[in-house]
């Protein structure tokens, strides 16, 4: 037998090895890994993330509140508006309007749901040009799941309206902002859900052209999803998680799942068709798409690890399920898919499309006609390639430096697709900075104490003066815990950018110059506006350690993978080029709005805060997995005695099957964010996408092949100074491994 003309080195080809040999065993235990793992994860239970990770005033504002013993409730309002033609010479002193106003406040409090409502004529509720009041009141029990009551209440208030013809009558507020949202969120990420997987199997079908062969990827990536998910609850209590992680775990999961067994599976395809027994040709798989595999698999790791030096909990969330799915996929790459080919053998060609039988030839499809011609081209004229594939990616990126981030507002995230964006826009524009306030929480040793009291009002008075605030300025008092809250509108309403203005003249003028001279006073300043700044802020902070931490554990682990200085630091640069380019993509899209309408999104003006930092991290992971496999295929050819320039031609063209598949694949996951309703998920979904499209096509197809050939030999350097650490290349050798020949006076590093 041919896998017994060596013994198997490197953990890959050891693992694969075993797993060949112990066939049953191998599957027994993976079947018994996902059904334990799901099994503790759903009897311990999931614990969510929340905000108070939040560095800032707001978590300062929330400690207080928390440790007043303050249960803040959801506070909903109702805008009565003379909107219509019916409607436009009523006011809110008119005897039609007062009734409709009465009939929301009885409609409201009759749902058993609501406390504490409030007529427009007791609080002064009513616009300036007195066509538009508000009726407000809160939601009764946890605000953090105010959402899940809210519809009886919406109801009523809809009702409500159809008995008012003429006048606008809607609900706007947390609760009711909170359960569009989730809705939204949720009806978004379902769709995404249903629909990645039967992409994702159509194109490996396509692929393959075998039903068998197929499924294989699709199932391993399933339960590596799985296994993942109940390990997730049970590590939720140590870090909490969140429905966005379990989402992006899915999305991940299901990327490089997919993509580890497709290296591996057409490696496998690729030697049987070289006439190799079954035996051999999983040995050769193992040792070196296997190998492939695990030195991807932990780059992908150590990058999405980057996530957990935020300190923010959602990223880490994030960062930590991402390592885990990524983990567990390349843990089963490596072990059950062996043991199944094993069993399988030659009825992994089960399940044969017959349309597409004339691709193959033995069960490989043919080699690319075009990216044989490309990359000849290339290498006849490297430096050019350089100049005219890095000069593009550079100008792609270009945009980028100009990039704005920020979080969204309801009305840039969902634009005109909901009810309740419009009615945010009509309360903001009658109530400027209505819907979105700042709260200053005040904390005293004596709230009533005189000198509090009139700084409270020197406040009050001073935001409206300032230009921060039209007013008008509310308060509600805790005595019991010597706290009072301000309700501050800020003028900017739903414009990001002014609304931070009067923040940063609320934090920065108005409180020094009232609370701030009063000993003991503490005065923290929350709210959705200046959460969006705190949270940018933080993630500012983080996103130095987070770059430092993924490039230099990436530089070292590609610096042991294939002991080459040069490998290392180009994998680096090529990276960043692929990442850049997506940033300028999204700059180009979402924020200047060029072309936005062929993603069926709008121009919002702003990238949403956490997708940069975010999508660097994944990118730089993912990126990893075509430029290991591709460079690990040159490497292997070099070893067998090619020329590097050979070496480059045959790594690139013989490669350019799987990384096409695998791109396709990813590439149609992740265009089915871009196709939701939430412009975030719009943005991550096109990000993602065309990093992944460039990564596979400009980078490894173009930049990479013709960086090495115009490097030539000194691809493969490595200083004397570094020659001591440890080798990691030994299990990547195939059969036909010889010494490669040296070019004249150099050394070879392989």
């Amino acid at each position: 037998m041919g896998n017994r003309t060596a013994r198997a080195r490197g953990l890959a080809a050891r693992a694969g090895a075993w797993s060949a040999r112990h066939r049953w065993a191998a599957v027994g235990i993976w079947i018994l890994f996902v059904v334990v793992a799901m099994g503790v994860g759903s009897a311990t239970g999931r614990t969510d993330a929340g905000d108070g990770d939040l560095k800032g005033e707001i978590n300062q504002a929330q400690s207080i509140i928390d440790e007043a013993g303050i249960e803040e409730p959801a506070g909903e309002s109702v805008l009565i508006q003379a909107g219509s033609t019916d409607g436009a010479a009523l006011k809110a002193t008119d005897a039609r309007f007062k009734a409709a106003v009465d009939d929301v406040m009885k409609a409201v409090e009759a749902t058993g749901e609501v406390t504490a409502v409030t007529s427009p004529y007791q609080s002064d509720s009513i616009s300036k040009d007195g066509r538009s009041a508000l009726v407000q009141f809160d939601m009764r029990g946890d605000a953090d799941t105010a959402g899940d009551r809210v519809a009886p209440v919406l109801k009523a208030v809809d009702r409500v309206e159809k008995a008012h013809q003429g006048l606008r009558i809607e609900q706007i507020g947390s609760a009711s902002m909170q359960k569009t949202f989730d809705d939204a969120f949720g009806n978004d990420f379902q769709q995404a859900e249903y629909s990645a997987v039967p992409v994702a199997f159509g194109i490996l079908l396509v692929a393959f052209g075998a039903l068998v062969a197929a499924l294989l990827p699709v199932l391993l990536a399933l339960s590596a999803i799985l296994a993942t998910t109940g390990l997730m609850a049970v590590v939720s209590h140590v870090q909490p998680m969140s429905d966005t992680a379990n989402s992006v775990m899915l999305l991940v999961g299901l990327a490089v799942g997919v993509d580890y067994c497709l290296f591996y599976l057409r490696r496998e395809r690729e030697e049987r068709a070289k006439g190799r027994d079954p035996g051999t040709a999983l040995r050769i798989a193992a040792a070196t798409s296997g190998r492939a595999v695990v030195v991807s698999g932990v780059t992908v790791c150590v990058a999405m690890a980057g996530m957990l030096f935020t300190g923010i909990a959602e990223f880490q969330a994030m960062g930590l399920a991402s390592l885990m799915v990524v983990a567990v996929a390349m843990v089963g790459s490596v072990t059950v898919l062996p043991a199944l080919l094993s069993l399988l053998g030659e009825r992994v060609e089960k399940g044969r499309l017959p349309f597409l039988r004339r691709r193959a030839r033995g069960g490989v499809p043919s080699e690319s006609r075009l990216w044989r011609a490309v990359v000849g081209r290339v290498l006849k004229r490297p430096g050019v390639s350089v100049a005219i594939a890095a000069g593009l990616l550079a100008a792609i990126a270009l945009p980028a430096i100009g990039m704005k981030t920020q979080q969204l507002t309801l009305d840039q995230e969902f634009g005109d697709s909901l009810p309740i964006v419009a009615t945010y826009d009509r309360v903001n524009e009658a109530f400027p900075g209505g819907a979105e306030p700042a709260e200053v929480v005040v904390k005293a040793d004596d709230i009533d104490a005189a000198p509090v009291r009139k700084a409270i009002a020197d406040f009050r008075a001073r935001a409206v003066s300032s230009g921060a605030s039209k007013g008008p300025v509310e308060m509600t008092v805790h005595k019991d815990g010597d706290v009072a809250v301000l309700s501050v509108p800020l003028i900017g309403g739903s414009d990001q950018g002014r609304a931070e203005k009067s923040l940063g003249l609320l934090r920065d003028e108005v409180r020094p110059a009232t609370l701030g001279k009063v000993d003991g006073v503490e005065a923290p300043v929350t709210g959705q506006v200046a959460g969006s700044k705190d949270f940018n802020d933080q993630l500012g902070s983080s996103v130095p350690p987070v770059f430092a931490f993924v490039v230099a554990f990436a530089f070292l682990l590609m610096l042991l993978s294939f002991r080459s200085l040069t490998i290392a630091l180009t994998s680096i640069v090529l990276n960043l080029l692929s990442v850049g380019a997506a940033y300028g993509i999204l700059v180009m899209v979402f924020q200047h709005g060029w072309g936005a309408s062929l993603v069926g999104a709008e121009g919002v003006g702003a990238i949403v805060a956490w997708l940069p930092l975010f999508l660097f991290v994944i990118l730089f992971g993912l990126s990893m997995d075509y430029h290991v496999f591709v460079v690990s295929r040159i490497r292997e050819a070099r070893l067998q005695g090619r020329p590097t320039k050979d070496a480059i031609a045959h790594g690139v063209i013989t490669t350019a099957g799987v990384v096409t598949s695998a791109a396709v694949i990813m590439v149609a996951v992740f265009a089915i964010f871009g196709t939701l309703s939430m412009q975030s998920m719009k943005q991550m979904g096109v990000g993602l996408a065309a990093a992944v499209l460039i990564d596979a096509t400009v980078i490894r197809g173009v930049l990479l092949p013709a960086v090495m050939a115009a490097l030539g030999e000194r691809n493969w350097y490595l200083p004397k100074w570094l020659r001591w650490l440890p080798d990691m290349t030994h299990d990547e050798s195939g059969p036909e491994a010889v010494t490669p020949p040296a070019a004249a006076g150099e050394k070879v590093g392989v």
